[in-house]
């Protein structure tokens, strides 16, 4: 099959959530089971400086009245080819934010609706995630020999408003929807989210973000698909950014990394302190505001200690100065993106804080597990997908998880995994359960594979390559109606 992923984010080039780590990964598996994958993102200004990328565009395109490159490279440590999207205002070194958000990514869909009607090779499927993509569905919904996929990974951000799309670009007679995201849902022809459980969620009140109600009519084409992770990258038996690798057979080894952690971070040295690491956006959505609530309470109480990794909103960010300062020593705070920190923190914690109000997948839950750190979550999202709650009379479950969104439930939660922690044989045992469950793309990339075969039908068993065609001859055979108003 001819597949082409579109997005803003991939890592390791471009990552600020989830979506990355999908995009970054998931076309690589199919790239090695047969598959023709590519993909699509912007052009950013800080991507020359972490891959080659040739001086010489491969197509030149118009969209919205603009002039836009297109350059092809491929994604690190891979066969598997990338097109950047080249136009200046992607050029600044950021990703989102700005008052042009919208309309800089609405060009980015409309010029790579553009380069997948006319370029030479052409997509049987078309993978779109989240709003940044939401229009595309829309636009190809009458190119009949190409199907769409659209990718919820967090249904908060929906885009621009409808008024805003028809200032800006073209809006077809036939589209519906109040803003790019509830255009996208539906008239894409499958519509997945990040997990089963989220996919279930979005059709209440509570998870639906005002869609909920759209969520349940489209529910006849809406899967989740559970994310994995990258299981070579992250590997704490070869992973080169940790002071001591080791293995589930060699757990005793990960003591190194802890103290090597406390050092590093300025914390007090101490290996039989339970230390919580926490690698995260500063959103509400991360339940940061629960962990301010109770974090003061819980370190008087106990003789824990507490490691950040993180950016984002300004209040938290103080809150979050503030209390390291009352606890020096005991807590300590990095308010940036660190990849090689992030790692020592899952290899050299004990636990790992993960108290979201709503999870579509998750993340840092499998990355933590995969590392020997047991998750303290609340079982929301992705979260109830991935993490089972310590039962220890029965010696099962991966980590620790309450159901209410309030303070006290967080904090018993915390309670019991320090107590958990002074047991250690036990602790041992939840380690290794975690650390034993499968996380790699495999099963996953099996299931987007039967998604996709599901949609084609007999199509689905064409060779994956197709000769390409003279580029004089694409006027002929491909050309569509330039998306401008």
């Amino acid at each position: 099959m001819r597949i082409l992923f579109v997005a803003a984010e991939a890592a390791p080039l471009a990552k600020v959530g989830g979506m990355a780590d999908v995009v970054g990964a998931l076309p690589k598996v199919l790239k090695k089971m047969g598959h023709d994958v590519r993909v699509f993102i912007p052009y950013y200004g800080f991507l020359s400086e972490k891959l080659k990328i040739p001086k010489e565009p491969i197509w030149h395109g118009t969209a919205m009245f603009q002039d836009f490159q297109v350059f092809e490279t491929t994604l690190p440590h891979s066969d598997v080819p990338l097109y950047l999207f080249g136009h200046p205002v992607f050029s600044p070194r950021r990703i989102y934010y700005g008052e042009d958000e919208d309309w800089r990514f609405t060009l980015f869909a409309n010029g790579a609706t553009e380069f997948i009607w006319n370029y030479h090779w052409r997509p049987q499927i078309v993978h779109c995630n989240d709003w940044h993509t939401g229009m595309i569905p829309v636009w190809l919904h009458e190119t009949h020999d190409i199907r769409t996929v659209f990718t919820i990974h967090n249904l908060a951000y929906q885009g621009p408003w409808r008024w805003r799309l028809e200032q800006i670009t073209w809006c077809p007679w036939f589209m519906q929807g109040h803003n790019t995201m509830a255009a996208a849902v539906q008239f894409a022809d499958r519509v997945t989210t990040v997990s089963p459980t989220y996919a279930e969620q979005i059709k209440t009140p509570a998870y639906g973000e005002q869609l909920d109600g759209l969520m349940s009519f489209i529910s006849g084409k809406l899967t989740g698909i559970l994310n994995g992770i990258d299981t070579v990258s992250y590997n704490p038996a070869t992973d080169k950014s940790l002071p001591q690798t080791f293995t589930v057979d060699t757990l005793e080894n990960r003591q190194a990394n802890k103290i090597a952690l406390q050092e590093e971070v300025g914390l007090e040295v101490n290996s039989e302190a339970f230390l919580i690491g926490m690698v995260t956006r500063l959103v509400e959505q991360k339940g940061i505001d629960l962990a301010l609530q109770i974090l003061d309470r819980f370190m008087a109480y106990s003789n824990a200690q507490f490691i950040l990794l993180g950016t984002g909103e300004r209040y938290y960010e103080t809150q979050m100065w503030q209390l390291a300062s009352r606890y020096s020593g005991r807590i300590s705070v990095y308010l940036l993106h660190n990849d090689i920190l992030a790692r020592r923190i899952y290899a050299g914690s004990d636990a790992f804080l993960m108290p979201s109000r709503f999870e579509p997948c998750g993340i840092s839950q499998m990355l933590a597990m995969r590392y020997g750190c047991v998750p303290i979550v609340r079982r929301t999202g992705g979260l109830v997908d991935t993490v089972e709650h310590h039962v220890p009379m029965e010696n099962r479950g991966t980590g620790y998880c309450f159901d209410r969104y309030e303070p006290l439930d967080l904090y018993t939660c915390l309670v019991r995994a320090w107590e958990g922690f002074q047991y250690k044989d036990k602790w041992q045992s939840l380690q290794q359960r975690g650390m034993a469950k499968d996380f790699s793309w495999d099963r996953s990339a099996e299931q987007y594979v039967n998604l996709y075969r599901d949609l084609l039908g007999p199509e689905a068993d064409e060779p994956a390559s197709v000769p390409q065609v003279a580029p004089e001859a694409q006027s002929q055979e491909a050309k569509k109606p330039e998306l401008v108003i």
